[in-house]
């Protein structure tokens, strides 16, 4: 009988397009498929064999998760372990893979697309513009899940980076202020809602109107809040150098001058 390795999948960020050839495979390959059942759609499940069972992780504990993936194993099934947007950010995989590595189970992990990628597409926006933004800044606000003293948000938006902020809806009047201390009360925002989803929903403001934008539209989870210099309005920004005809590189020449 053979034992195949447990896959943690990413499902991408909502649209079932999104998630990627090798993790749709990973699920019509499947026999058994635990998924993130609260934020997974079903339109990602379409991916999944015919035959395949289906089971929703919203109402299990760890326990319950691993004893389901690892009998389902030792049974020379096929498991796929599925996670919404890319198992490695804020997946909570690492207690999930401590627990199989303990049972001596094989896994691997499949990535997937985060959903500040999927806002900045929406968005039409570039987070990296040479020489005025080289850093992308993946966090969340401290809520009931701390963070560490090194990575409060208000240290990390001192750096006056992109910065896509996740699992901090509720928190918006905790997040505005440091927002308006770091970029300036007038600096551009955008709340990305549901991100690729069918009923995406995409409000551009102020980081002043914030948590107003937030209370008016009635958004209490699911959402990012992206700031940084891609929002601004800036005509004359500084062109990429890769396509410059007087730059060099490793595969083209540059042109001298006329």
């Amino acid at each position: 009988m053979t034992n195949y390795p447990i896959k943690f999948v990413g499902a991408g960020p909502g649209d079932p397009e999104l998630i990627t050839v090798k993790g749709s495979r990973a699920l019509q390959q499947a026999d058994l498929i635990i998924y993130a059942g609260s934020l997974v759609p079903d339109a990602v499940l379409h991916w999944a064999g015919h035959d395949a069972r289906r089971i929703s992780s919203a109402d299990m504990h760890l326990e319950d998760i691993v004893d389901s993936m690892t009998q389902a194993h030792f049974n020379g099934h096929q498991v796929v372990r599925l996670h919404s947007g890319d198992p490695s950010l804020y997946g909570a995989i690492f207690e999930q893979i401590s627990a199989l590595e303990k049972a001596r189970v094989p896994f691997e992990i499949i990535p997937g697309v985060t959903a500040a990628f999927a806002a900045a597409a929406s968005l039409q926006i570039e987070y990296t513009l040479p020489e005025i933004c080289q850093t992308l800044i993946l966090t969340r606000a401290q809520g009931r899940t701390p963070v560490p003293d090194s990575e409060h948000l208000q240290s990390l938006a001192s750096h006056k980076a992109a910065m896509a902020i996740y699992l901090s809806s509720g928190l918006a009047e905790q997040v505005q202020p440091i927002l308006q201390e770091a970029y300036g009360p007038r600096a551009r925002a955008a709340i990305v809602h549901r991100a690729s989803h069918p009923d995406e929903k995409i409000i551009r403001t102020t980081v002043s109107d914030l948590a107003w934008q937030m209370q008016e539209h009635g958004i209490k989870g699911q959402a990012l809040i992206i700031i940084g210099a891609a929002l601004e309005d800036s005509p004359q920004r500084p062109a990429s150098r890769l396509y410059d005809p007087q730059f060099t590189h490793g595969f083209r020449k540059g042109r001298q001058k006329d």
